[in-house]
């Protein structure tokens, strides 16, 4: 007895062979077609206001990587090797490059975007960027970011790295945060590392440091010193402290600026010049 044909199957095993042989053909002819073409054009694109790299340098390293692109042909272009090439550099997070259907080759650039300057104890200059690794030092390009230096023991050996102590992780964790806040990216000019491995915040506004000690509860910490900002300083004025310190999530200590121009030796901070003040 004959098996009933199960048409079906039958019509969606002829789609499959006919769709196969369709994408067979247009392969072919994107291959043909590539043979014949030549790269008409390279277009670089680099978003945003980060400049560590411009289109300058990015032809630079095309072409010392795999010689001039305009006029050669497509498939003598190695794409994957061009974009490795670019990841190479140090100020590139990610490269795309791609060849279109018309010949021109495209490469979009995205850069690393830095949040900290550190300078270290032995006087290294880096950059830590927004993934919280280390790039090197620019002299052909200075970001808007905080510096930070003082008693930094983290080393920098020229390449992309990582953090490897605690003191600099909790920099790059409050530059960071600061740098997502309008008012302490205004406020905060600078942070320094004390002997004590202890962060120091210092203001534009006010002559006075804040020691703020690790990057633990920042939100918190800061947001009671804000709270002292508006409620304390507007009675007191904003050069009344020496120091206020926030390293204590609940409460906030300062010590008083007291000056006096006929006492030219070192002035001994007794407890009535210290206020502790509970927010």
């Amino acid at each position: 007895m004959l098996k009933r044909i199960k048409w079906k199957r039958v019509l969606f095993a002829f789609i499959w062979l006919i769709s196969l042989g369709g994408l067979v053909t247009l392969m072919s002819f994107i291959s043909i077609r590539k043979s014949e073409l030549k790269c008409s054009d390279l277009k670089v694109i680099i978003p945003g206001t980060t400049s560590f790299i411009d289109r300058e340098e990015i032809n630079r390293m095309v072409f010392e990587s795999s010689g001039k692109l305009i006029g050669k042909p497509l498939n003598n272009i190695n794409v994957q090797l061009v974009e490795t090439v670019l990841k190479r550099n140090p100020y590139i997070r990610q490269a795309k490059v791609y060849i279109d259907m018309d010949g021109v080759v495209h490469l979009e650039i995205e850069q690393r975007e830095p949040v900290l300057r550190i300078i270290n104890f032995t006087n290294q200059d880096f950059y830590v960027d927004k993934d919280g690794f280390k790039i090197p030092y620019s002299s052909s390009y200075t970001p808007h970011v905080l510096v930070a230096n003082g008693f930094i023991m983290e080393s920098f050996n020229g390449s992309v790295d990582s953090l490897k102590t605690t003191v600099a992780k909790d920099l790059y964790k409050t530059a960071s945060y600061m740098e997502r806040d309008t008012l302490w990216k205004e406020q905060i000019e600078q942070m320094y590392v004390n002997e004590q491995k202890e962060i120091v915040l210092i203001p534009r506004v006010g002559d006075h440091r804040i020691v703020l000690g690790n990057a633990d509860s920042l939100e918190v910490r800061l947001n009671n010193l804000l709270i002292f900002y508006k409620k304390a300083i507007p009675a007191v004025g904003w050069d009344a402290y020496k120091t206020i310190n926030i390293k204590y999530t609940n409460q906030i200590v300062c010590e008083k600026n007291i000056r006096d121009s006929t006492n030219l030796a070192p002035v001994t901070t007794d407890s009535s010049s210290r206020d502790t003040t509970k927010y």
